[in-house]
């Protein structure tokens, strides 16, 4: 079994594939939480529950040299109780405080994964895969309880974590926070690894040691958003790409997160991952269950090249579902850089028959095509079809473009409305806004209040009926402003801080209704971008658009950044008319993801469309090993300013593919390359210069790639098999 418990010492052990997780029952039902690290096979842990106490509240009855809730490893812990440090959970009880004391009353222990009502969640494919152990723990006097609920998986280091709050008293009680995971480390001896950013320039990385205190990251913007990601890693001191301890964590949730660390003066450490706190809270009446989002966790002792390897086995496993989880994507070319706004049925058909020409299975028409829309000042919320500019109506466009032999897509915003727009004027109410305050715009639109069922219903009506009409068989959902004002029409002023999350729940189900009525869309998540790139979106669409910045050198940070716990999978990617590079290197850098197209096909010269000919049969060519290979980063451009180098190898080592991408050229600089993650005793051919490698050869002593691709934007690959 992978979860088991010692009756007579009160253990939990739960056991991934390299990993084990131990929680202790302390005397009078504390819950302890004693070691997260590599797998072993014993729980001597009665020595780890001994802590400092010094001047810390302490029960004195039990113990050796009394109990301190203030020092001890809780492993779900409340303020107010003895325990002064970060809390994980704040209940405010009809008394008006929020002490929260929870003790241990039961467990349960099952095989496979329950969803969470309401949100999503990674899976198992089988009820062998996983096993989950669920641990109710009550506050006596409120009736608060909590129930802590782990699931590992069985064949991977993997586990997931989520806490359900149950109101088991006969009185109002009000969350005041709740975050799903909660952990525990002895040591403060780790570095804070997290991913900044803004528009256009997504998850950049950011390492620093843990200092005495508070630190972490969060958003309040109501949505993962482009400044930080939830992702968050804590990497032992002097861990690397390829050596040494890390922990890996990420929230399944799209909306407002706090990732935080706490170091405490004994050297101990906090971590909490959850709903921001800052702007949360939750009525919860007798009976009533909140449900929290769930949390991935993942160690290694193998560095965070490992880490990420791990993360991507298991987001494509085990979190991206649907048709397009296995099947083939379509190569696509999408009209915004090409036409912005500037189009109409005409356009749009020559770029599908030029698109056709080159090999590109899929136009996908942008914002611009509903309502009045001629620029981003009008029309959201009006998702009917502007036949002023698609004559003949939006069946009579899907048909001369499927006619041309290319399938079609298209672009929505849901959760938005333009105050120009016939909705707007039918509904004022009901955008998100606040009484008494002229409310902010922000792209001269405003955000509809999808917590509302009525207005989730409106959309859907509107989107249900163009691609229920149509053969549109892709769906671009973008999200291009952050919440102000943040309230709705229909809570009561005392329930108004559960809009951010009864928001994303909205959005939740209205994606759900999207990928279940219409399961054959390829759908593609955005917000500005990267905005809104977490796990929770994937569970809904397999692909993130995963930076407005088509830039490849610019691209070559975010992409790297984003790998860190995203696959290439997911990681929506195109070649641009951008000048920064010619269209070898845009292709190479836009290869590591999905692969598509983002300019006017007519323009392009008979040498670019030899070039881009080459690279719809290398995306053919490579589409298995990209998307389900194993990375390997080489050269990362946040360490190296001058280049970038990586490489993804098949599962079964078989065939490796290298990409070299110089940023900016230094002549003469030397460039040893040695390869990662193949087999030594095999022997590879590469594809470029007919020359054949030992695997250990290439990893060992490796390529002298000195004088290659030593200009500005220059860029290959290497190919071996």
């Amino acid at each position: 079994m992978s979860i088991v418990f010692d009756e007579q010492k009160r253990l939990f052990k739960l056991d991934t594939s390299d990993t084990s997780y131990v929680i202790g029952v302390y005397d009078e039902d504390y819950l302890l939480g004693l070691y997260y690290g590599a797998k072993i096979p014993d729980m001597h842990f009665d020595s780890f529950i001994k802590r400092a106490v010094a001047f810390s509240p302490a029960n004195p009855v039990f113990g050796h040299n009394g109990f301190s809730p203030d020092t001890s490893p809780m492993e779900y812990s409340g303020p107010g109780a003895g325990d002064f440090r970060i809390a994980a959970i704040a209940v405010r009880n009809a008394d008006g405080n929020n002490v929260t004391d929870l003790r241990y009353r039961a467990h349960r222990i099952y095989k496979g994964k329950q969803p969470i009502p309401g949100l999503p969640t990674t899976y198992a494919v089988s009820d062998d895969e996983a096993e989950t152990l669920e641990i109710d723990v009550l506050d006596p006097v409120t009736g608060a309880m909590a129930t802590l609920v782990y699931t590992v998986f069985c064949d991977q280091p993997v586990m997931t974590r989520s806490v359900r709050v149950t109101n088991t008293s006969d009185k109002t009680m009000y969350i005041e926070r709740v975050f799903s995971l909660s952990l525990g480390l002895p040591t403060m001896d780790y570095d804070l690894l997290t991913f900044y950013g803004r528009h256009v320039k997504e998850r950049t990385l950011e390492r620093r040691p843990l200092a005495h205190g508070l630190q972490g990251v969060q958003s309040m913007r109501g949505v993962t958003s482009h400044e930080q990601n939830s992702a968050t890693v804590l990497m032992r001191s002097g861990a690397t790409e390829d050596f040494g301890e890390v922990y890996g964590f990420n929230l399944v949730y799209s909306g407002n997160f706090a990732s935080l660390a706490e170091c405490d003066t004994n050297g101990a450490t906090r971590y909490l991952l959850g709903i921001n706190p800052e702007s949360f809270e939750w009525t919860l009446e007798p009976g009533d269950t909140f449900y929290a989002p769930e949390a991935v966790s993942v160690f290694t002792d193998k560095g965070l090249g490992e880490m990420s390897r791990i993360f991507h086995r298991f987001y494509n496993n085990n979190l991206i579902r649907g048709k397009y989880k296995t099947a083939k994507r379509p190569l696509l070319i999408n009209s915004w850089e090409a036409a912005y706004f500037d189009f109409d049925s005409e356009k749009l058909i020559d770029f599908a028959k030029a698109a056709k020409d080159l090999g590109i299975e899929l136009l996908v028409m942008d914002d611009g095509w509903f309502g009045k829309r001629n620029d981003d000042h009008s029309s959201l919320g009006d998702w009917y079809v502007n036949e002023d500019k698609l004559v003949g109506g939006l069946g009579r466009l899907v048909k001369s473009v499927n006619d041309a032999g290319v399938k079609f897509g298209i672009w929505y915003e849901p959760e938005m409305i333009s105050p120009d727009s016939d909705l707007f004027r039918a509904h004022p109410d009901w955008h998100v806004h606040v009484p008494s305050r002229v409310p902010m715009q922000s792209r001269w639109q405003y955000v509809l209040d999808v917590s509302r069922e009525d207005v989730r219903d409106n959309i859907w009506q509107q989107m249900y009926k163009v691609l229920s009409e149509n053969n549109i068989e892709y769906l671009k959902w973008d999200f291009n402003r952050s919440i102000t004002d943040a309230g709705s029409a229909l809570l009561p002023p005392e329930r108004q801080k559960e809009f951010h999350h009864r928001f994303i729940l909205g959005t939740y189900d209205l994606m759900n209704r999207l990928v279940t009525t219409f399961p054959n869309i390829l759908f593609e998540g955005c917000s500005g971008g990267g905005g809104r790139f977490d796990p929770a979106i994937l569970a809904f669409s397999p692909q993130i658009w995963t930076s407005d910045n088509t830039d490849p050198i610019e691209r070559l940070t975010i992409q790297f950044g984003t790998s860190i716990c995203y696959p290439a999978s997911t990681m929506g990617a195109h070649v641009s008319a951008c000048s920064r590079t010619g269209y070898e290197t845009k292709g190479n850098v836009a290869m590591w993801g999905t692969f598509g197209y983002e300019l006017d096909p007519r323009k392009l010269t008979e040498e670019e469309k030899t070039i881009v000919r080459r690279q719809v049969a290398d995306y053919h060519k490579y589409y298995d090993l990209i998307r389900s290979g194993e990375l390997y980063r080489i050269v990362s451009p946040f360490e190296n300013p001058y280049y970038a180098a990586w490489e993804i190898v098949s599962a079964d080592k078989s065939e490796m593919l290298f990409t070299f991408v110089c940023a900016h050229g230094i002549d003469g600089s030397q460039r040893m390359i040695r390869f990662k993650g193949l087999d030594p005793d095999r022997e590879y051919t590469c594809e470029q210069d007919g020359e054949t490698y030992s695997g250990a050869f290439l990893m060992h002593a490796g390529l002298n790639l000195t004088g290659k691709a030593n200009s500005d934007g220059e860029s290959y690959t290497l190919y071996f098999k």
